[in-house]
Parts: C-alpha cells; structure tokens; sequence
C-alpha cells in the first residue's frame, strides 16, 4: 500500500509533464481520484489585493487562478493570510482580517466552485460536491499582536495553522532569519534572554499550547532552530512545515536539516515542500542572477513600458526558451526532495506546499 501511494505521489508531480505531452489517460484519470492538497500559497496578499482578480486568467501575471486550479485538479489549498515586518501594533491584525474578507468575498462569488472548509467534515461536503475546499493559513505571529484573543480570533475566521515567525521575529519567538544573522530584536533580548537561549518565551509557550487547545497547526517553517527544537520539545500534537524543502540539497536557513526531519516524524507531523526555485536548487540564485544582467536592458525597458514583475519574466521566458529552460531546475530535483523525506521519515510525513505567488 504504501509503494503504491509513493508511485501516486510521483504521478502527481510528474502530471504537467505528462500533459503536455499529451500521455496520459490513465494518469490523469489517477490524478483525478486522488485528493490533491497543497498548504501554502499567497496569491491574496501578493497578486489579489494589489488589484488582480482570481476569476481572470492571470497567466503571465501569477501562479494561480480560479480557472488553472480546476484544471489542475487541485482539490484542497491552503491560501496564505500574510503580512511582511513593515505591519506591527495596529496593522498587522487588521491586513490579517482584510485578506480573510478578500477571500471569503471570492468563495461567496464563486459558490459552485470553491467551499469554505474549517473542519475535515468541510473537506468531505467540498469533495462530494466536486469543489474546491479553500482553507486559511497566518503566515506570521506578528499578525497577533501579541494579544492571544488575536489569536482566537484568527481561529475562529477560518485560520487553521499559523506560521510561528515570518523572516522577522516576534517579541516571543525567534525567526530563522534573524538567528542566522545575529539579529534578534532588542524587544526579545530585553527580557532577559541571552542570545544563546533564542526560541520561545513564556508567553511563545503559552501561543502554541493555546493553538493545541484550539485545532490550529503550529507551523514551523521560518523559525529559528532554537524556536523550532522549543516547539517540538513543548508539542504534543502534530507540527507542520507548511513551506519547506530539504537543507541536505539547498542549504537555505528557511530548509529543513536531518534532525529537524527526524523531529517532526518523532512528533507526527508533515514536511510540505516548497516549490521555489531557491529553497530547491542551492545554484539557481547565481544562475538566475547572470540571467537578470543578460537581460537588464530589455528589463528595464518593459518596466518602462509599465509591465509587472511576473509579465516581464513571462516575456523573457517565451523569447529566450532555452536561455530559461537551462536556468530553472529540472521537475526531477523537486521530486528528489520529496524522495529524500520519503527514505528520511516516510511517506506519511510529506507533502506539497507549493509557495506559488
């Protein structure tokens, strides 16, 4: 049984492969049966609330759209509710509530496509209707403010896990950011703490038992290890990393380490693999890098010309095909990530977070 569902989860990954070589049948009609779940994608903070709308076809311009996740056969996204540093004391809160208005606003206009689930019985209603089940995810414990009715509050508009830290840290938790650069904030520091002892204080502790008691996943990517080696100490439910790949490939601080693996299958938790280049390829960022100065000129012009980010790298990939084709990594390495936490931990501890937007 469980060679069986390594050889679907292989399917799965290969399947844009396969169709656009047009194979495949039977994989897709295997891609169909299966319940594809992915835990982390921003497509609201990034591309929605700047102005795009998930009912248009956003090719060129995003990852995702409503119209590309029915044809993907996704049947469950988690969709990222994100804020960066720059929100704090009476901003972060309040984006956090935005973006779960913005998406609950999209499902209601969408009703005979996407579902609201909170619960796995949602999940289940989201299946038997052959929609899509749209769950909520806080990349930040910033977004609480240090307040823990914040965090109920969360909880009860839908979140159901939240990322402990982003790359900044918390005044009670240390990111993965600021412990490999030395730079936790004196709010942390001031509390006693030496910056040997980087992780959780007291009341870090009492935010993840808090979110135990409630049925919200401590999510574990962008913490510090510190943090992280604090969290799997104090846990007694399952952890995830919602948005992580594997150190032993690509040597980014956000990556997990082996140790860091063997603790999350210790506690029964679930690696999801991130899809970005960067976290899978420890090369990418200087191939991509003399890519960009190729191309600086023609950048700069499109810029000019008041094209985005994604519709200028959707134009240099249509116009030097090989150039991009050799700078991206191959699907196979995102596949050996998922290998690795195979032979690692098993098959039950892995998953997809796509990190799309």
């Amino acid at each position: 049984m469980k060679k069986s569902k390594y050889i679907l989860l292989l399917l799965l990954c290969s399947i844009s492969i396969l169709t656009v070589f047009g194979q495949s049948n039977k994989v897709l009609k295997l891609h169909r049966k299966a319940i594809l779940a992915d835990t982390h994608n921003d497509v609201i903070s990034q591309v929605v609330l700047p102005g795009e709308s998930m009912e248009a076809d956003l090719t060129g311009k995003a990852h995702t759209d409503i119209a590309r996740m029915v044809k993907g056969g996704l049947d469950i996204e988690m969709f990222s509710i994100f804020c960066d540093e720059n929100y704090g004391k009476g901003t972060a809160f309040a984006m956090a509530i935005r973006q779960m208005d913005t998406l609950d606003n999209i499902i209601s206009r969408n009703p005979n496509i996407l579902l609201k689930a909170t619960s796995p019985a949602d999940i289940k209603a989201a299946q038997k209707a052959g929609k899509i089940a749209c769950m909520m995810g806080v990349e930040g414990g910033h977004m609480i403010e240090d307040r823990m009715d914040y965090l109920d509050s969360l909880y009860n508009r839908g979140a159901r896990y939240m990322t402990l830290t982003w790359n900044n840290s918390t005044s009670w938790a240390t990111s993965a950011k600021d412990e490999t650069e030395n730079t936790i904030p004196d709010i942390f520091l001031k509390k006693g703490f030496a910056k040997a002892d980087r992780g959780l204080d007291s009341f870090g502790i009492a935010v993840v038992k808090r979110m135990e008691v409630l049925g919200m996943m401590v999510d574990v990517s962008h913490v510090g290890e510190a943090t992280f080696n604090h969290v799997l100490k104090i846990a007694t439910k399952p952890v995830i990393a919602s948005h992580s790949s594997i150190y032993a490939f690509s040597p980014h601080r956000r990556n997990l380490k082996d140790f860091q693996l063997k603790a999350i299958k210790k506690n029964n938790g679930v690696v999801f693999i991130n899809f970005d280049s960067g976290f899978l390829d420890s090369a990418y960022t200087t191939r991509m890098n003399k890519y960009m100065q190729n191309h600086r000129i023609e950048r700069d012009s499109l810029r000019n010309a008041g094209l985005n980010g994604g519709a200028i790298m959707t134009w240099l990939a249509k116009t030097y095909i090989e150039e991009t084709e050799a700078t991206r990594p191959p699907l196979s390495l995102l596949i050996d990530h998922i290998d690795y936490v195979v032979k690692m931990i098993g098959i039950n501890h892995v998953g997809f977070g796509s990190d799309f937007d």
